[in-house]
């Protein structure tokens, strides 16, 4: 075992829960593991449907970014298996989880994704709560045993690369399909549009 695995292994003891660990605790940990990722969609949406133009843009380009991203770790996946903890008996698992690999996490990878582009864009608060959400989600699925802390770092560098790659494509096209975009939404929500409810 090299020395990389061998920090990534200690790290992990160190954060992961025990049997001794108060019941509550064990508890949040869950529900922020499995729960708190679903606020990011929700976000999108809220940019998207109450935003304005630079706020529906954010929201369309970190979608891209996470989809590249997700994409990445399927292939990274396939390439270098990295187990998970409870598939090699380290550690205390709290949730179910398939047996899949490890590195690097989805879920650290969207907030890492939606953080970033919202950061670039100069939506701090948004950015900024993302980032704190990530934070929390990367913590809780290690604490609950089902990640190394450097599946969240990988995480981290996938989101950098996907970024990378989608921006010079943003700055080509964008424009374009920010415009059949909205288009399409006024005419599907045209209702609720004129009614004042949803942003134009």
């Amino acid at each position: 075992m090299n020395t990389l695995e061998a920090l990534n292994r200690a790290l992990f003891l160190s954060i992961n829960a025990t049997p001794a660990t108060p019941q509550w605790q064990v508890e949040v940990a869950i529900a922020i593991a499995n729960d708190l990722v679903y606020l990011i969609p929700l976000l999108l949406a809220l940019l998207w449907l109450l935003g304005d133009r630079r706020q529906r843009d954010a929201a369309v380009r970190a979608c891209c970014v996470a989809l590249l991203a997700l994409g990445f770790n399927q292939l990274i996946g396939l390439v270098w298996m990295h187990p998970r903890p409870f598939m090699i008996g380290l550690g205390h698992t709290f949730i179910e989880h398939a047996p899949d690999s490890s590195f690097p996490s989805d879920h650290a990878t969207v907030c890492a994704s939606v953080a970033l582009t919202f950061l670039l864009a100069r939506l701090w608060r948004n950015g900024m709560l993302v980032a704190l959400a990530g934070l929390m989600i990367a913590w809780a699925r290690v604490r609950v045993g089902v990640h190394f802390p450097l599946d969240m770092a990988g995480a981290a560098g996938v989101a950098c690369v996907a970024y990378m790659l989608v921006a010079p494509l943003w700055a080509r096209a964008g424009a374009t399909l920010m415009r059949v975009l909205i288009a399409l939404y006024r005419k599907v929500l045209a209702w609720p549009i004129n009614r004042g409810w949803l942003a134009p």
